[in-house]
């Protein structure tokens, strides 16, 4: 099932639930632009190898071309999200507790962003979602616990992949390049690391441009009344509206999240930001190939912790790190519980 771009326009004209629900999920796709997609381009603008705003455009049009590709090849991530939580039963109480799961994610990510902490707005998506599904079922029978648990191996292998990938990749450039004079290789590795950058956020678009696509369509489903909807085919409409909103937010606030991520964990060299990205998208490409919803943050900044660590570890800024561990820590309870509570209230307001 799938919705026709004119037809959609009609609904949100004629449905005030509607377009309250796709405000507030575009809203939420905004906040992952200005927190989550600026990490797909950090490296190559702490590098130098790209200026802020050339790097933005990069990360736009690859973000899109991510979304476009890979949801035509392999859409199981978005079929993931939308089926791991139970909105089915009443199709109004459904809908007013995914509009308090967004808002909960919107105020969680932009509280982390205030601080310049890169939290995972995936894991925060899901939280949030999970939380208002226990409010509204009354229970965690609002849980699809066999897809759930695809967020838990998703969580571990980013972790583990990111930085024992980075640390492994930067090894062998460094035996490729031996006896290598570094300013003159410096050049080909700024362009190398343009090209990482790029995969980066390709496959940013990949992952995280299906999580909320799934979402977008859940809303969309309940709004016209359809709780029942399990099958669904994403609309070209609606991946060019995801990356150009997503694009919006990283042009807002990118900046923040790049100085933390790229210049305050680890100082790198532009060879050692090409392994990181190298490293990180590989792992993305991994797990979005085998319908695995991980958090391109967690990838990403591990794969750099891993770059890291292959020098040194006192290379490594820890104290940036657990910040980072402590926001990501927290995000799963934290969100989960403001999503649980903004949802009973508002299903009892409206």
């Amino acid at each position: 099932m799938t919705i026709l771009f004119g037809d959609f326009i009609h609904q949100i004209i004629n449905n005030p639930a509607l377009l309250i629900t796709v405000v507030l999920t575009l809203g939420v796709i905004l906040v992952n632009g200005w927190t989550d997609a600026p990490n797909a381009i950090a490296t190559c603008v702490s590098t130098r190898s790209m200026e802020p705003k050339k790097a933005i455009i990069m990360a736009a049009i690859f973000n899109f071309l991510g979304v476009f590709v890979m949801t035509a090849f392999n859409a199981t991530v978005a079929q993931t999200i939308y089926n791991m939580v139970d909105f089915r039963g009443d199709s109004h109480n459904s809908l007013i507790a995914l509009c308090a799961a967004l808002v909960a994610i919107v105020a969680w990510a932009t509280g982390a962003w205030v601080f310049g902490i890169p939290t995972s707005e995936s894991h925060a998506l899901i939280a949030g979602l999970s939380g208002a599904a226990i409010a509204l079922q009354r229970g965690i029978s609002g849980i699809n616990w066999h897809e759930w648990i695809k967020v838990i191996y998703g969580l571990v292998i980013s972790t583990l992949l990111g930085f024992v990938l980075g640390f492994v990749v930067v090894r062998i450039i460094e035996a490729a390049c031996k006896g290598m004079d570094r300013r003159k290789s410096k050049p080909a590795f700024q362009k190398a690391q343009i090209l990482g950058g790029a995969a980066m956020a390709f496959m940013h678009g990949a992952q995280d441009g299906q999580k909320f696509m799934g979402v977008f369509m859940l809303g969309m489903f309940l709004a016209n009344g359809q709780s029942d909807v399990t099958n669904f085919t994403i609309p070209v409409w609606l991946m060019i509206l995801c990356s150009l909103v997503m694009a919006l937010g990283t042009s807002i606030g990118g900046y923040r999240i790049i100085k933390t991520v790229g210049m305050g964990m680890v100082k790198l060299d532009t060879y050692q930001g090409f392994a990181a990205d190298t490293a990180a998208a590989i792992s993305l490409l991994i797990s979005s190939l085998t319908s695995l919803p991980v958090s391109t943050t967690h990838t990403k900044t591990t794969a750099i912790m891993g770059v890291g660590a292959s020098k040194r570890i006192s290379s490594v800024n820890w104290s940036v790190v657990k910040e980072m561990v402590l926001a990501w820590v927290l995000t799963f309870p934290g969100c989960g519980v403001v999503g649980y509570l903004m949802a009973y209230i508002f299903m009892r307001i409206f």
